[in-house]
C-alpha cells in the first residue's frame, strides 16, 4: 500500500536503528546519549540529519525536540509527538511516524528513548507525587512501586492457572540465553541457572530477582520513512505491517482493580486492533520481542496476543517453547530483563535485526516479528515484516 492511500499496511518502513552502550553508569548525560543513538540510526540508514521532519518520544523523556534537532542538526519539523505511560509507549512511537509518514505530514521521522535509569532516580521516589487519586487506593498499602504491583498481579494468575516459579523462570532463562549470545547486553558474560533463580532474594514476592528488569543507562534510536523512500535507503528495510495503541475501559494501572476480569490486560485490546488490519495471524509470527520488565507480564501477552488459550501462558513457556528453535522465540537480544531496560525501545531495534538477519540470536528465516509495549500499562504494538 502506498504512503498517502489511507492505511498504514505496508505504508512505511524502518530503516536505521542506532544505540548507545548500555551500563549500569555512563558518565554522558541524557541529551548526549540521545544525539549519539539518534545520529547513529540515520548514519545507519545513509539519511542526513537535516532531512529529518519527524520525531517522536515518550513523555517520559527528559530531552526535548527543541533540544534534539538544534544538537543534531534537523532541518524544519513538520511533525511530533510524545506518548504517555513509561513502556506503554515504545512501540506507539513509531506508529505515529508511521502514521505521519503514510499520510504526507512528514517524510523522515526519528523515534528515540535515552534513560540514566541505572545511575538516575526512580520514578516512584518522588513523594510529591506519590498520590494522584487512583494511587489513594494503593499505596498507603504497600504497593509502592511497579513491582508491588505486579507482584498482585502475578499471584493473582498463579492462583486462578497453576501458573509456578518454574514458568517465571523459564521467560527469565530464555532471555538471559540470548543476552548470553549479545556482547552489548548488560548480562553477556554472566548466565543464569534454576538454583540461581530459586535460591535469590525476594523483590517483592512471589517475584524474586530475576524477574525484574535491569536499570540501565543508554539510549536508542530508529528511522521511519515511506516504503517508497525505502528502498534507496542503505539497508534492507523493515515494514511497519501494523501497529496499535490500547487504553482499555475502566483500566487502572498495572492492577486493573476495576476491571471485571484483571488478568485481561491492554494486551489484549491491542492485540485485537492489530491483528484486525494484518494479514498475518500468530501463528505466522517467527520471533516475538514482548515486553518484560516483570516476567509475569510476558505471560499475560503470550495470552493476549493470541499464541495460547486463557490461562495457558505459563504451560506455554515449557520445553524451551521461548528458545530460540522453540515454538516462539522471544526477546532474542536479552531484553529488558538481560539486555538493558530502556523502557522497551531495545525490543523495537531488535525486531529489525532479526528481520534483516543481523540478530546475534538470529532466527533461520524470520520474515515476521511482533514487538509489544508495556503489558499491564495503557500500550502499544508493532507487527513488522521483511
Amino acid at each position: 500500500m502506498a504512503a498517502g492511500s489511507g492505511g498504514l499496511k505496508d505504508a512505511t518502513a524502518l530503516v536505521g536503528i542506532g544505540q548507545t552502550p548500555f551500563a549500569k553508569r555512563l558518565p554522558e548525560d541524557e541529551r548526549t546519549l540521545a544525539c549519539r543513538a539518534v545520529l547513529a540510526a540515520l548514519d545507519d540508514a545513509g539519511i542526513a540529519p537535516g532531512e529529518v521532519d519527524a520525531l517522536a518520544s515518550y513523555t517520559m523523556e527528559e530531552t526535548d525536540e527543541v533540544e534534539l534537532a538544534k544538537a543534531c542538526g534537523f532541518g524544519d519539523l513538520t511533525f511530533f509527538s510524545k506518548v504517555g505511560y513509561g513502556g506503554g509507549g515504545s512501540c506507539a512511537t513509531v506508529a505515529h511516524l508511521a502514521a505521519a509518514v503514510a499520510t504526507g505530514q512528514a517524510s523522515v521521522g526519528v523515534a528515540w528513548r535515552s534513560r540514566k535509569r541505572g545511575s538516575g532516580p526512580r520514578p516512584w521516589t518522588n513523594t510529591a507525587v506519590q498520590l494522584p487519586t487512583p494511587a489513594q487506593w494503593t499505596r498507603p498499602f504497600g504497593l509502592l512501586r511497579p513491582v508491588d504491583e505486579i507482584a498482585m498481579l502475578a499471584r493473582r494468575y498463579m492462583h486462578e492457572y497453576g501458573a509456578t516459579r518454574d514458568h517465571l523462570f523459564n521467560v527469565a532463562l530464555a532471555c538471559r540465553n540470548r543476552a548470553n549470545q549479545n556482547p552489548a547486553a548488560i548480562m553477556y558474560d554472566r548466565p543464569l541457572t534454576r538454583e540461581m533463580y530459586m535460591t535469590s532474594r525476594w523483590i517483592s514476592e512471589p517475584l524474586c530477582l530475576f524477574d525484574n528488569c535491569l536499570e540501565t543507562d543508554g539510549a536508542l534510536a530508529c528511522v521511519v520513512v515511506s516504503a517508497e523512500r525505502a528502498r534507496d535507503c542503505r539497508r534492507t528495510p523493515v515494514y511497519v505491517h501494523s501497529a496499535a495503541q490500547s487504553l482499555p475501559a475502566q483500566h487502572h494501572g498495572m492492577v486493573n482493580y476495576w476491571n471485571d476480569d484483571p488478568l485481561t490486560g491492554p494486551a489484549w485490546a491491542a492485540a485485537r486492533h492489530l491483528w484486525k488490519h494484518s494479514d498475518l495471524t500468530p501463528q505466522d509470527v517467527d520471533v516475538a520481542q514482548i515486553y518484560d520488565a516483570f516476567t509475569p507480564l510476558v505471560l499475560l501477552s503470550l495470552e493476549g496476543y493470541g499464541f495460547c488459550g486463557r490461562g495457558e501462558g505459563g504451560a506455554f513457556t515449557e520445553g524451551g517453547a521461548l528458545e530460540t528453535g522453540g515454538l516462539l522465540p522471544v526477546n532474542t537480544g536479552g531484553g529488558g530483563l538481560s539486555e538493558a531496560y530502556v523502557h522497551g525501545f531495545n525490543l523495537i531495534n531488535e525486531g529489525v535485526k532479526q528481520l534483516r538477519g543481523t540478530s546475534t540470536a538470529q532466527v533461520p528465516g524470520a520474515s515476521a516479528c511482533l514487538v509489544t509495549a508495556g503489558e499491564g500499562v495503557p500500550t502499544s504494538a508493532l507487527l513488522l515484516r521483511s
